[in-house]
């Protein structure tokens, strides 16, 4: 994974960044991320946003969130303005199908943000994307873990692997990265992927080849990472991503490289059908 300067748009090849400024203040809760990322985007890409629901009602002294915790009022307020604001600043149309943790409070986020953009558009409920989710094998061993320990202590011992019923690291990360491939909108289009804080704090940790994050890494609500890839089959390509105002690039293949050295085969991978191994 490397960074790549802000000054160095060459490196991006042919893209060129979004010469936009924008003007109209960004929706008030909304974390001041998520405005220095958008003035990074390039254009005409297959363009994801991969981000944490909006704000909810607070969760109990571990950081677990039960499933029925809905969205509170100023969040709802700041998922639908946060929509309206993408589709009035962005050279990207947001009318596009939407896919979500199953959870309400991911669902209505995605509607609402929806509606703030105008739209009325299909949002299919994605296992992968509900927390734990994509990073466990075992949901009636990691589960009780997950209440038991703490979100923070549970992401970290997953990133090193020292957790029964999840797993390997680099399979949840490539799982995750496999989904958004397979579900890439068309170019000049902006797809939402609707999820919670312990998938984004993972996914992030794994692009990032971190084996241990704490609180300032963790995502904000409706803090989110927007991605895409190059125009090259999964295996091959690379993964680009604007986290916190600044700009990413993973190759796939070093990913794949990772999960291999870890003993462990490709078989075990949701990967794209096309994948053929060997």
């Amino acid at each position: 994974m490397s960074k790549l300067p802000n000054n160095t748009t060459s490196s991006l090849s042919a893209e060129k960044l979004a010469s936009h400024t924008p003007s109209a203040p960004a929706p008030s809760h909304l974390p001041d991320s998520m405005i220095s990322s958008v003035s990074l985007l390039p254009e005409d890409k297959r363009l994801i946003l991969f981000t944490r629901h909006s704000l909810r009602e607070r969760s109990d002294g571990n950081g677990f969130a039960s499933y029925q915790l809905p969205l509170t009022p100023k969040g709802r307020v700041l998922a639908k303005s946060w929509g309206r604001w993408l589709a009035g600043h962005l050279p990207y149309s947001l009318d596009v199908d939407s896919i979500s943790s199953p959870i309400g409070r991911c669902i209505d986020t995605a509607q609402l943000m929806q509606e703030g953009a105008g739209l009325r558009r299909d949002i299919t409920h994605q296992s992968l994307l509900v927390e734990p989710g994509s990073l466990v094998t075992d949901p009636d061993i990691a589960n009780p873990i997950f209440k038991e320990i703490g979100v923070l202590n549970f992401i970290n011992r997953f990133l090193q692997g020292n957790l029964e019923g999840t797993k390997n690291a680099y399979q949840g990360g490539l799982d995750i990265l496999s989904l958004f491939y397979q579900n890439q909108p068309q170019h000049g289009h902006l797809m939402l992927a609707v999820s919670h804080d312990t998938l984004l704090s993972a996914f992030l940790a794994v692009m990032f080849d971190m084996i241990e994050i704490d609180w300032n890494d963790w995502p904000k609500m409706m803090e989110g990472v927007f991605l895409w890839f190059d125009e090259k089959p999964f295996e091959q390509a690379s993964a680009y991503f604007v986290w916190r105002g600044e700009v990413y690039v993973r190759p796939i293949q070093t990913l794949l490289e990772g999960y291999r050295a870890a003993g462990f085969h490709p078989k075990k991978l949701l990967l794209p059908p096309e994948v053929k191994w060997t």
